[in-house]
């Protein structure tokens, strides 16, 4: 029975195969923007070039969440990777656990909402005031649920010290 239950991790597989090909999708939707703003640049305004280049770093920080959750996940959840001493494993895979994940994943999505907010901003004068506030809050909220992760993380981490 246990080995029916710890050999269960490996359902996670085709999740993290799914990911590998939402990635995909990004690196496409990536492309079509860049050729979409190079061949339109000499007709655009700075403020349509610039939500066009933020659209891109958001797509950019999405497609990094993606790899944080592919390789993560799989470490931490399914399998050892075996990189040790590979010169491209990063730095924080070698100390990776799902509390830490955590913690990434949630600023990662707080510069995420970050590029967002900034997107709003720029186009502010063409929404409505309402659509402002509500993204604002969102965003607060985003930033107040990281630092709640991160302050129990750390309280369960010195809580692990101790012991």
């Amino acid at each position: 029975m246990s080995a029916i239950l710890f050999g269960s991790r490996w359902l996670q597989l085709p999740l993290y195969l799914g990911l590998i090909v939402a990635q995909c999708v990004y690196v496409f939707h990536f492309m079509v923007e860049l050729i979409h703003l190079v061949q339109k640049v000499p007709d655009m305004h700075e403020a349509d070039i610039m939500l066009i280049v933020l659209g891109l770093i958001d797509v950019v920080m999405i497609s990094n969440l993606l790899i944080m959750v592919i390789v993560g996940g799989y470490e931490t959840f399914v399998s050892r990777l075996n990189l040790a001493g590979h010169p491209d494993e990063p730095d924080w895979l070698s100390h990776v656990n799902a509390n830490l994940l955590k913690v990434k994943l949630a600023t990662a999505i707080i510069g995420i909402s970050s590029i967002h907010l900034l997107k709003t901003f720029i186009n502010a004068p063409n929404l409505d005031e309402k659509v402002l506030i509500w993204q604002t809050i969102i965003h607060m909220a985003f930033v107040a649920s990281a630092i709640s992760i991160a302050w129990i993380d750390k309280l369960m981490t010195h809580s692990d010290d101790k012991h």
